[in-house]
Parts: C-alpha cells; sequence; structure tokens
C-alpha cells in the first residue's frame, strides 16, 4: 500500500523548475512517484511508505526551493 504526501513548494516557474524537484525528490527512498503542479506550487510525492517531511524539505532545499 502507498501512501500520499502534498507540500506547497514556493519559487517554481517552469517545466525545469518542476523536473528539479521531481530529481530531488525522487532520490529518497522508497519515493515512487512526485507529481508537481508548477501554477500552484503543488507538490504530490507518493511512497511505500510515509517519507519524513524533513526529507522532503531537505531535497526541495537542495533543488533551489522552499517548502511553505
Amino acid at each position: 500500500m502507498s501512501t500520499q504526501a502534498t507540500y506547497t513548494v514556493t519559487g517554481m516557474t517552469c517545466g525545469h523548475c518542476a523536473s528539479s524537484v521531481t530529481e530531488e525528490i525522487g532520490e529518497i527512498s522508497g519515493v515512487t512517484a512526485v507529481d508537481v503542479v508548477v501554477e500552484t506550487g503543488q507538490v504530490t510525492v507518493t511512497s511505500e511508505a510515509p517519507v519524513a517531511r524533513e526529507d522532503v524539505v531537505a531535497a526541495v532545499t537542495e533543488a533551489g526551493y522552499v517548502v511553505v
């Protein structure tokens, strides 16, 4: 059974931004899918088990954006 968590990320303006965020979050162990909606800043993370918020925040920060 997979779990989903949604975050709001600021600073994304284009597809490249979404790709950067998707790539960084995708490297977190157990993550199976990342869905980014640039227009709203919504990032939905699907994973095999719940992922620690701080891991997602760290990945988004690494990509150069901010979780609010």
